[in-house]
């Protein structure tokens, strides 16, 4: 198959591409190379893709925001699926630059969607994310939970995007899967999430600021888990036959968890990110910060029974693979 991979200099767009080309896919890949964090990372991890796959990856630098570049970029592109990927991430950038996410999130989401539609796309896979889910008390977070009250803009523009799915879903009868990540972490991972910036700050020796007293909770999932259930998403496509999907859609329209099911400590994490960077960390301990969260935990029994999707990589096995890659990649 020829796949449309957005966000494909990514942490996950790029991992996703990888998989898919390693199993005889084509990929054709599109980000427009935004400097929210180092543009340097993200040209590696193209690089990476173009020597692994030579001419089974295409990669065109555009903004799915921006309709008409879009449609001039896949000019003539013959597409069976699309792997929709790319965002504006971050929960708390979005307290600081609001428009980024209407742009990217909603305008470019919309935009995929025409594409999809336009084209009779057969299936359109797409990240939504665990931030939908708010503050919620009950534990562990299911799909068929209530996400009416999100914390952060970030959260409410992946939730918006999944009722713009629904619409669509439901008038054009357009296959869709949406899928809530949990914390993704490993080898190419982001610069601005807690693994790096931890695994920086230790190996600095410099102090690490932890919110909320470091009574936090996360379910960290390692990278090849979620490709693996990105992978199986895409391959199974949501039937037109009336039945309510995990998330409650009677269109041809579901939605999964991929997490790890376990919802980890921060502050254990932190001893084991000590432990394979070979030093203490100092922690300075800091108030919550605005639109986060105490904890996430992901039920995936949707994600099993539908996916086969069965995460195996714990934190002590995670963590010091992220920690080995990322001395590797600095050379320290």
């Amino acid at each position: 198959m020829r796949i449309l991979v957005t966000g494909v200099a990514g942490f996950i767009g790029s991992a996703v591409a990888d998989a898919l080309m390693v199993r005889g896919d084509e990929v054709v890949g599109i980000d427009n190379l935004d400097p929210y964090y180092q543009v340097s990372l993200k040209e590696d991890r193209l690089a990476r893709l173009q020597a692994l796959h030579g001419p089974r990856f295409t990669f065109r630098k555009v903004d799915f925001s921006d309709r008409a570049a879009l449609d001039g970029a896949l000019e003539g592109e013959k597409l069976d699926r699309i792997v929709h990927l790319g965002a504006q991430a971050g929960v708390r950038y979005s307290l600081e630059n609001p428009h980024a996410y209407a742009s990217a999130n909603l305008v470019g989401h919309l935009n995929m969607l025409e594409i999809a539609r336009a084209r009779e796309v057969g299936h359109i896979v797409y990240a939504s994310s665990s931030s939908v889910y708010g503050g919620n008390d009950k534990v562990p977070f299911s799909v068929d939970d209530r996400v009416d009250h999100p914390v952060s803009l970030y959260a409410a523009t992946k939730r918006a995007d999944e009722l713009i799915s629904e619409s669509y879903a439901s008038l054009y009868r357009l296959p869709q899967t949406g899928l809530r990540f949990f914390t993704v972490y490993g080898p190419w991972g982001r610069p601005d999430m807690m693994m790096w910036i931890f695994t920086s700050k230790i190996l600095a020796g410099e102090t690490i600021p932890v919110f909320n007293g470091g009574k936090l909770e996360r379910d960290f999932t390692f990278i090849d888990d979620v490709v693996a259930g990105v992978l199986a998403a895409l391959d199974k496509v949501p039937a037109d036959d009336g039945a309510a999907k995990p998330g409650g859609s009677t269109a041809p329209h579901a939605i999964y968890n991929l997490g790890n099911h376990r919802s980890e400590r921060l502050l254990d994490v932190v001893r084991v990110l000590e432990a394979a960077c070979g030093r203490d960390a100092t922690l300075e301990m800091l108030p919550m910060q605005p639109g986060d969260v105490p904890r996430t935990f992901a039920d995936i029994a949707a994600s099993q029974r539908d996916l086969g999707f069965a995460p195996s990589v714990r934190v002590e096995v995670g963590v010091p693979a992220f920690v080995d890659w990322f001395r590797s990649y600095h050379g320290i």
